[in-house]
């Protein structure tokens, strides 16, 4: 049998200093929390909001769907195949769904403003603005994917000047000093 090979291709110094430093930290300290404070912002909104989990729950995110749904009989902006979830799975559970989405993005946005688990919270943020870009909406939701994007690239020290600093390590995070003395 052959001895396989193992080809460990460094990183590049750019990429090192930004998700891999804590030197860095500051930058997504900027990022962070103009995200999480967007997610923090529009989740309150929902939360606060009869149509999304007061009395009427679930009747913002059925008109919602209906515009979505309208999109894409017009053939603009919503496939096909994001239209029959739609209108299969969230349009008959939309005061399920209302609440998920309204607590979802209180929880991403307390995730990213305070800076714990910073990656996972990242990732579902971005989650939900595919979501919405699916279904037709555009206005903040690529420029928040791409920063979101970046921060789940960056969950080692997105987080440093936050709660992960000692999350993570008492999560099993193995991070190590540099020093060169």
């Amino acid at each position: 049998m052959k001895e396989q090979h193992t080809i460990v291709i460094p990183e590049n110094p750019v990429s090192r200093f930004l998700f891999s430093d804590t030197r860095s930290a500051f930058i997504w300290l900027v990022i962070r929390l103009y995200v999480g404070y967007a997610w923090l912002k529009a989740g309150w909104g929902k939360v606060q909001s009869d149509a999304w989990t007061g009395e009427n729950a679930g009747a913002a995110i059925q008109g919602f769907v209906q515009g979505s749904l309208a999109k894409s009989q017009e053939g603009a902006d919503v496939a096909g195949w994001y239209a029959t979830f739609l209108e299969s799975s969230v349009l008959p559970n939309a005061k399920l769904f209302a609440f998920v989405v309204a607590y979802g993005e209180l929880l991403v946005g307390l995730g990213l403003v305070f800076g714990l688990l910073t990656g996972i919270a990242a990732f579902f943020g971005a989650l939900m603005n595919v979501s919405f870009l699916f279904a037709g909406t555009l206005s903040t939701n690529p420029l928040l994917f791409i920063l979101a994007t970046w921060l789940v690239l960056a969950w080692k020290v997105g987080g440093w000047y936050g709660l992960d600093r000692w999350a993570l390590p008492k999560l099993g995070t193995p991070w190590k000093t540099n020093d060169k003395s």
